[in-house]
């Protein structure tokens, strides 16, 4: 009930955030926050740390711009295609990955994510380092104009909240209950009887997907695809999302995301702008030996200690 509660309150304060603050930047933070949560339900929920999520993220942008501009789909299924090949992607990514475990995971998923991010850089279609420019943002089912801000900005929140349920979905089921096991005691879920490389196959599938619909997403919202969505530091940066949050929980990418977008928005047009990155590096230091849990995970601690 608690939850529940919780949910309809940030809900609630979704619906009436663009009255105080701009949509284009509300929707930018819905964006990034899908794909932390994304990216968290691979490394918080089944142990696994992908140094190559961002190339999800920008497939499913690529996908999603080239075909609003050449083939004249409609949003939600230029979206969906978007969505499907990040999916299939990562069903790529997984198989040549999932049987290596540790360092050697994450060495051969930024391995990918590299030859991926020279693909877009060669490709005719991509425009190379000058990006996909100009994506149209079209018409919702052909009836509903995404050219303002605002109805822009409720799409996103809309698929925001549908790709949230679908991790709290999963985290909660049997389904997400053995990724949990393995993620504690991998040769113990082997020993009863799991097929352990299928269940992160599954996980890491799920996981590139709903990267894939939050860069799908975004290339609506700012009408551009570009490298820096495939580039490994925006790989840096999800992670960087999702320990400023607290690894392993349900809300703490999603704050990890919006501290983290905010501060480079906020930033970067000031004198601080040239170092944004120090700054961000000095945060990540500070959360790895003081905030281990991240802002949520030391909050529940601190709730569950002292009350």
């Amino acid at each position: 009930m608690n939850n529940m509660k919780l949910n309809l309150f940030l809900l609630a304060i979704a619906l009436l955030a663009p009255t105080v603050l701009y949509p284009v930047f509300l929707a930018k933070v819905l964006c990034f926050a899908l794909f932390a949560c994304a990216f968290n339900l691979l490394l918080g929920f089944a142990g696994l740390l992908s140094f190559g999520h961002a190339a999800f993220l920008g497939t499913g942008g690529y996908v999603t711009g080239y075909l609003m501009i050449n083939s004249g789909l409609t949003p939600e299924l230029a979206i969906i295609m978007g969505t499907v090949a990040g999916g299939l992607l990562g069903a790529i990514f997984g198989k040549l990955a999932v049987k290596r475990e540790g360092i050697y995971f994450a060495m051969v998923t930024l391995a990918l994510a590299q030859l991926v991010f020279f693909f877009y850089l060669q490709a005719p279609f991509t425009n190379g380092e000058d990006g996909m420019q100009g994506v149209p943002r079209g018409a919702l089912f052909g009836l509903i104009d995404l050219s303002d801000n605002t109805v822009m900005y409720y799409f996103v929140l809309a698929i925001f909240v549908a790709g949230f349920w679908v991790i709290n979905r999963t985290v909660h089921s049997p389904f997400g209950q053995i990724l949990k096991a393995i993620r504690e005691n991998e040769d113990r879920a082997v020993s009863l009887g799991y097929d352990v490389n299928h269940y992160k196959l599954m996980a890491f599938v799920i996981s590139a997907a709903l990267a894939a619909l939050a860069g799908s997403t975004k290339s609506l919202v700012f009408n551009l695809a570009s490298l820096t969505d495939v580039h490994w530091h925006m790989s840096g940066e999800v992670i960087l999302m999702t320990l400023v949050g607290g690894v392993g929980t349900i809300f703490g990418p999603l704050l990890g995301a919006g501290f983290i977008v905010s501060m480079q928005n906020y930033l970067s047009g000031g004198e601080l702008g040239n170092y944004i990155h120090i700054i961000m590096g000095v945060v990540f230091v500070i959360c790895v030996l003081s905030f281990r849990s991240g802002i949520v995970g030391q909050f529940a601690k601190f709730k569950r200690d002292n009350f």
